[in-house]
């Protein structure tokens, strides 16, 4: 599930819901807004390899122990097949595990690369309320190892799925932690056991799990990545929507397949078997009234198909439905990676020519002369729109006597209405791409970040003074309230004026580096997440996310007596300083009614001040790495 600045949560009934402040009373907890499960069955047929939803007619989901019982089950009846690989353990210490389905009994990632299969992975329960996509992978995993009925699909193809990636979140189960959505009885909870999000953490690596899923995914370094979610958001007919992304860091020969290829191709996949699927997810302009159209996802990467770009690697985001039964979404889950299986056997060696390329591109983009490439940062919407043919519900609109707001109120009477869609992007920060980066040895954290994603460095063998590229910044804000512990900056419309970079502006400067420093270079595969992490205007680079705080930090001050006497003295010496600074008295009110501002403006010109070096940003980008003293 996204959740952007357009959350969708229409529900009023979420102000009464789930963790109440203290004092307050709860609502009566059987005024539910979704059944658990509206699908009436019983089990039938020979239940040995029922998976324990089927068993219960898709009411409850198996908890973390019940799931790897069920999956240790199938790997002993079908070890030549199937093998089970610890990746990591969580916060709670629990295991992390990555089950890997191969026809032949070939489990090594590097001789499946060797002979050119082509490797998906899948990862479920991130977010872990949002558990369909395990429950539909051990009905898969048994359908292509022990009932056989759908072994083709590892023909050539492998499949690697982590069941539970959230165990922690998993585990804290209850009733009432998806107010949007219809069942199952009991589900998992969105953030891991310090309460974050898994699905901001895919650049930053604040978790133990991001850190061990970077490692796996390095190991492996699929074909094809799939992340399994269920929507928030508006009710319509859909109950599986999905979107590859085919921006403009997606290498242009992966886009078009996307486009051209997967993404019509799955669509009629899915629908052909029973569901309705959208190839895209349902992103609305206007959450209060859906006949506004509908807008593209820009997924930077601290998402986890947003990461997978920098990885060069498609990868596709399916959210199932809140509002359908829990067997509808789990079956819907199951026919879309059905699809992509059978595409993926069908496409192998194009899908594996086109990551080759995709990684030939990005080791190209710090082989040329500085300035020739820019890179796009922050993307939006331009503007331009296409038909989209939008299958939802009829719905009322009508001013809320409770929240004072227009409420929308969906009827079950289908919708089909050709809407705007928002398709034309928009580079809202770009840069231009440096031979290498140069980040101080003291800085310690981020270059660990780097190293854990395993970004080729070097480091300096002595001291080296040198001209570089970097970015003197000022003017910057942070998010009050916290946002995954953390207090990002936010750098408003200021990044998007030409030549600047956040309120960073790009210089040219001499620097020293201390021994060990860190020496990226960017003719390398990794070269777009050195970009992400070290570039200020990159949506989840370094500084956004705070590791870069202390720059911003004045140390020392001038005493209101001594800085009295040299205010006198800086105006007797300059009268057009003397004027900016009365010009400045009589028009800013707030600015007049400071003593310490009024002094401050004076100190903040004199050699003192500028050897706080605020705002000086850390990281120097260079021209080229000859003269550097470096050793790998």
């Amino acid at each position: 599930m996204r959740i952007g600045s357009s959350v969708g949560l229409i529900f009023v009934a979420a102000l009464v819901w789930g963790v109440v402040a203290q004092g307050q009373t709860v609502a009566d907890v059987s005024l539910q807004p979704h059944a658990a499960g509206s699908v009436a069955c019983a089990p039938s047929g020979d239940a040995t390899w029922m998976t324990p939803a089927e068993k219960s007619c898709y009411q409850t989901t198996p908890d973390y122990a019940e799931t790897m019982a069920y999956l240790n089950r199938v790997q002993s009846a079908a070890p030549g097949q199937v093998r089970i690989e610890a990746f990591g353990k969580t916060g709670e210490g629990r295991e992390l595990d990555v089950v890997v389905v191969s026809r032949d009994g070939v489990f090594d990632p590097s001789e499946l690369h060797k002979a050119k299969r082509p490797i998906v992975l899948v990862q479920n329960s991130i977010h872990a309320g949002e558990m369909d996509g395990k429950d539909a992978c051990l009905a898969l995993l048994r359908d292509m190892v022990i009932s056989k009925t759908k072994a083709g699909l590892l023909e050539r193809a492998v499949f690697v799925f982590i069941p539970i990636y959230n165990a922690d979140g998993h585990e804290r189960r209850s009733a009432y932690n998806r107010i949007n959505q219809a069942g199952p009885a009991e589900m998992g909870w969105r953030g891991n056991g310090t309460n974050l999000n898994l699905n901001r953490d895919y650049l930053k690596l604040d978790t133990p799990e991001a850190r061990a899923f970077n490692s796996m995914f390095h190991r492996w370094l699929p074909d094809f990545f799939v992340d399994d979610h269920v929507t928030d958001g508006a009710d319509y007919q859909y109950d599986v929507t999905f979107t590859i992304d085919d921006g403009p860091n997606v290498p242009k020969g992966t886009a078009k397949w996307v486009n051209e290829v997967a993404t019509p191709t799955l669509e009629k996949y899915v629908d052909s078997h029973g569901h309705l699927a959208s190839p895209t997810y349902i992103n609305l302009v206007n959450d209060n009234d859906p006949a506004e159209g509908l807008g593209f996802n820009d997924d930077p990467p601290r998402f986890s198909t947003g990461y997978v770009i920098l990885e060069g690697r498609p990868g596709m985001l399916v959210e199932l439905h809140m509002l359908k039964d829990y067997k509808t979404r789990v079956t819907g889950n199951y026919e879309i990676l059905a699809g992509l299986m059978e595409l993926m056997n069908r496409d192998a060696d194009k899908v594996i020519a086109l990551n080759a390329a995709a990684d030939k591109e990005a080791e190209a983009l710090g082989a040329h002369p500085l300035g020739n490439v820019m890179y796009p940062l922050a993307l939006g919407w331009s503007g331009d729109t296409t038909p989209f043919l939008f299958r939802g519900y009829k719905y009322t609109r009508e001013l809320s006597e409770v929240s004072g707001a227009m409420r929308v109120e969906y009827t079950h009477e289908p919708w089909n209405v050709s809407l705007p869609f928002q398709t034309g992007f928009k580079v809202k920060a770009e840069t231009k791409v440096p031979a290498a980066y140069i980040i101080p040895a003291q800085w310690v954290k981020v270059i660990d970040v780097l190293a854990a994603h395993q970004v080729e460095m070097e480091r300096t063998t002595a001291t080296w003074t040198g001209d570089v590229e970097t970015y003197q910044c000022a003017g910057m804000a942070w998010q009050e309230p916290p946002f995954e512990g953390r207090h990002p900056t936010f750098n408003g419309e200021a990044m998007h004026d030409p030549g600047k970079y956040g309120s960073c502006v790009l210089v040219r400067e001499k620097r020293t580096f201390p021994a060990g420093s860190a020496v990226v270079r960017l003719n390398q595969r990794l070269s777009k997440v050195a970009l992400e992490w070290l570039e200020p205007a990159g949506p989840d680079s370094a500084l956004q996310w705070g590791f870069f705080d202390s720059i911003f930090e004045q140390k020392e001050y001038g005493e209101a007596y001594v800085l009295e006497s040299l205010a006198r003295e800086m105006m007797a010496k300059d009268p057009k300083l003397k004027t900016e600074f009365e010009k400045k008295v009589a028009s800013d009110p707030v600015f007049a009614g400071n003593s310490y501002a009024r002094l401050e403006f004076f100190y903040e010109r004199t050699p003192w001040f500028a050897a706080n070096r605020v705002g000086q940003y850390p990281v120097g980008r260079l021209l080229s790495v000859e003269g550097v003293p470096v050793a790998r």
